[in-house]
């Protein structure tokens, strides 16, 4: 079937230009390969589609009835190849993205709106779950992850800046629990946890100086999957946290919160949009890479 349908455009560009010569130089073969393409088309329709001397070359009369037919049928074709480079311009369609809370509440909060905006074609669903979720048997797009997090055998994008964790209270707290030298003085300290519904454990905390990393697994009066109301625990004095910076900028530049153990907070790689192959990126996915990595 593949080879009629290359060998019928071939036929169709012959018919048009009435010359091998020309035809073979616009389809980017030999005059040659095309004589025999067309020998072999007319053995398997047991029809004689073309008149040649050495001169010339023309339709017969079943070949112009062929033509007839087969003209309206590559030029549809033609239109759909020429409607894709429109989409590819102007991409249309649907992307399945999963991620977890803070991630959609900080860079997709930040970056998608835009995005929505400018591509009014293309639809965004996002799940928003913290469990570490299959893409491909789920159905999913792509994800957003912390770098770390990344299967390696997915391709990933980096669409946020490296991202810093600090161990922080109110000066209140720290001033009557004291404050920790190292980080494992916390296990003294009363700790606002972080359960990941997914597996059910609770966060540990991770920390690194001098290339020495260290893990705490803390304990306090709460453990929560929520950020906001583990932090609103941390503003009230209710215990000591360890927040993303971002989320707690303005409450140290003001002073009603005060961080600990800075030197043992490193920076480390921050969010990667992530997806199963690198050949024929579906163009609305492409399109949101671009935006998120801008």
């Amino acid at each position: 079937m593949r080879q009629n349908l290359n060998d019928l455009a071939a036929f169709a560009v012959i018919a048009r230009t009435r010359s091998f010569t020309a035809a073979a130089a616009e389809l980017g073969v030999s005059p040659s390969a095309l004589s025999h393409a067309m020998r072999g088309l007319e053995a398997r329709l047991d029809l004689r589609l073309l008149a040649r001397t050495t001169r010339s070359v023309a339709p017969t009369e079943a070949g112009m009835a062929l033509l007839g037919r087969l003209a309206p049928a590559l030029a549809q074709i033609d239109e759909g190849l020429e409607a894709l480079a429109d989409w590819r311009n102007s991409p249309a369609g649907t992307v399945r993205l999963t991620t977890f809370h803070w991630l959609a509440s900080t860079l997709l909060a930040r970056k998608l709106p835009g995005f929505l905006s400018s591509h009014q074609g293309i639809t965004v669903e996002v799940n928003v779950d913290d469990g570490l979720r299959d893409l491909v048997s789920l159905g999913f797009d792509a994800g957003i992850r912390f770098g770390e997090a990344v299967e390696r055998d997915m391709i990933a994008v980096r669409v946020g800046p490296p991202l810093r964790m600090a161990v922080v209270a109110t000066p209140a707290y720290w001033n009557t629990h004291g404050r920790p030298r190292h980080p494992r003085d916390l296990l003294r300290h009363a700790c606002i946890t972080y359960r990941n519904l997914g597996n059910g454990s609770l966060l540990p905390w991770d920390f690194e100086k001098d290339g020495k990393e260290l893990r705490v697994q803390v304990r306090g009066p709460l453990a929560c999957n929520s950020s906001d109301l583990g932090l609103a625990a941390i503003r009230a004095g209710c215990g000591a946290g360890w927040t993303e910076q971002e989320d707690v900028a303005g409450d140290l530049a003001a002073g009603r919160l005060e961080r600990v153990l800075d030197d043992w907070c490193q920076p480390y790689p921050g969010a990667y949009l992530f997806h199963p192959s690198r050949r024929l990126v579906p163009a609305p996915l492409r399109a949101l890479i671009d935006h998120l990595r801008e």
